[in-house]
């Protein structure tokens, strides 16, 4: 056996600790001691975020915006709830719950611009599209502030991240997550955006006082709503009471009679299209007659107002008046169920045969007053002409449209029954040469101009009742609804001459060798 041999030296104990080597500890410097958590480090970094980007929109974060004659002052500013605040000094703000998002929109209204306004009452024309401008001018401003405010936020955080840090990379970190804060801002308030909010503003300041004296816009929505339900309901009771009631037995129109509703000068009021249709169900009308100024600015953001027509129950005829343009005419072109009648167009509907001219003029302002007679009569002249080119084809018209009633006098001779409107209230008049003359009024009342008056303009509409064989006027009903606010009707029957007992008919189509009915007994 083979034995190793071991020193007694390293046998000894105190030797043996001597040649272990001790464990290395760290190094504990000033700097490691004073190294901060994880935790206040991203409190820390936040913080600097935080202050940075406000400082930066204090500093940079606004831009002036003319909005139409007015000079604003947009800003963002961070807060708690979000929203939009809109200052109107001095009479105080509104307060809008418009978005929830850690940054509010601040809207200064400044002054009004003397050379702008100035500009406005010059040229009130150009108030026709004061409201695109002012569209534009809030569009063009909020991308300007988003813009400035990107830039404003992600500079003032690095610039504070390089004066707390001294360190470029913790200065780009500081501006990176700025940028992120706010693209996140964004989208939450793109995410919570509540346009109805301006349905329900909180009032400050002197304008505190504003929902006592004309209600705020969600009550008075809604009890216009409620007004144009009773409206209607009132036409259909008194329509009930009269055909119960009437003492008229010279003429009873009988089911097979064409119905024809004559309205006019809408303008924008939005409680037309509820009477419309009660008249429309009560009457059991054939087709609708629109001798134009539906519209008060013939604007685009107008066009939504005319969606109605199309579940209204009836054909729709329609010529262009004043107040109505081309961008008007071409919306109401692509309505089922309508009609637009142009340049002595024709069109057959329910068995009468209409044929109209659109307004030549365009003053939704009511500036151009002056001088147009000449153009109304050269527009008449034209519908004149296409009413005898279409007798000569063996198609000719039983009822011209012209919205102003000089123009529609051109067509004396040419056709049985012309309507119009234009004026505001009812007239009927026998021509010269034998066409009746037929003015509608207002079956808006007039719109917003009904208030201009010391009492509401009356809501105005006719029944016009036609033979089915000779399509001739027998009758017509006179609609007559009190304004904006009175809820009154009245309704009265009319016959022409030539269908009162014992009258001697009058010929089927006016000639200028014809007979001529009286006019002072239409």
């Amino acid at each position: 056996m083979v034995r190793a041999r071991v020193p007694v030296a390293a046998l000894n104990p105190m030797k043996l600790l001597a040649r272990i080597r001790p464990v290395r500890r760290p190094r504990v410097t000033p700097e490691l001691a004073a190294r901060p958590q994880p935790w206040r480090r991203a409190l820390g970094l936040s913080s600097v975020v935080l202050l940075g980007a406000w400082l930066g929109l204090l500093v940079v974060g606004n831009v002036g915006v003319p909005v139409g004659p007015m000079n604003t002052t947009m800003t963002l500013r961070p807060s708690v709830d979000g929203g939009t605040k809109i200052n109107v000094s001095p009479l105080g703000a509104l307060h809008l719950d418009s978005h929830i998002a850690p940054v509010r929109l601040d809207v200064n209204v400044d002054q009004l611009d003397p050379a702008r306004s100035q500009a406005l009452v010059d040229h009130p024309e150009r108030l026709s599209g004061l409201q695109d401008e002012v569209a534009r001018d809030v569009e063009h401003g909020t991308l300007d502030l988003a813009v400035r405010s990107c830039v404003a936020v992600v500079s003032g955080a690095t610039a504070l991240g390089l004066a707390v840090y001294r360190r470029p990379r913790r200065a780009l970190a500081a501006g990176g997550l700025a940028l992120a804060l706010l693209a996140a801002s964004g989208a939450s308030a793109y995410a919570t955006w509540n346009p109805k909010s301006v349905l329900e503003p909180r009032f400050s300041g002197l304008l505190s006082s504003a929902p006592s004296l004309v209600g705020n816009a969600r009550s008075i929505v809604t009890e216009f709503d409620v007004y144009q339900r009773e409206l209607a309901r009132l036409v259909t009771n008194v329509t009930k009471l009269y055909d119960v009631t009437s003492t008229l037995p010279a003429y009873q129109p009988d089911p097979t009679t064409v119905r024809v509703l004559h309205v006019s000068d809408i303008h924008l009021n939005p409680a037309s299209w509820k009477i419309i249709a009660s008249l429309v169900k009560q009457y059991k009308v054939n087709v609708i007659v629109d001798s134009g100024d539906t519209m008060d600015h013939g604007t685009a953001a107008e066009n939504g107002f005319l969606d109605p027509i199309a579940d209204l129950g009836a054909p729709y005829v329609w010529v262009r008046g004043n107040h109505d343009s081309m961008v008007t005419q071409r919306y109401l072109q692509g309505i089922k169920n309508v009609h637009v009648l142009d340049d002595g167009r024709a069109v057959t509907v329910a068995g009468l045969r209409f044929a109209g001219i659109g307004d030549p003029q365009f003053t939704p302002d009511r500036s151009a007053q002056q001088n147009t007679e000449g153009v109304q009569e050269q527009a008449g002249a034209r519908l004149a002409a296409a009413l005898r080119a279409q007798r000569a084809a063996g198609t000719p018209a039983d009822i011209a449209i012209a919205h102003e009633p000089s123009a529609a006098r051109q067509t004396d001779g040419e056709v049985p029954l012309v309507l119009a409107g234009h004026i505001h209230h009812q007239e009927m008049e026998v021509l010269e040469k034998g066409t009746r003359l037929r003015v509608e009024g207002s079956t808006g009342g007039s719109g917003l101009r009904a208030v201009e008056g010391k009492y509401p303009d009356p809501i105005e509409a006719s029944i016009l009742y036609f033979d089915r064989d000779t399509r001739r006027l027998q009758a017509w009903d006179e609609i007559k609804l009190g304004g904006l606010g009175l809820t009154t009707a009245e309704v009265s029957r009319h016959l022409p001459k030539e269908n009162r007992p014992g009258a001697t008919p009058s010929p089927t189509t006016p000639t200028p060798s014809a007979g001529t009915p009286s006019p002072t007994a239409p």
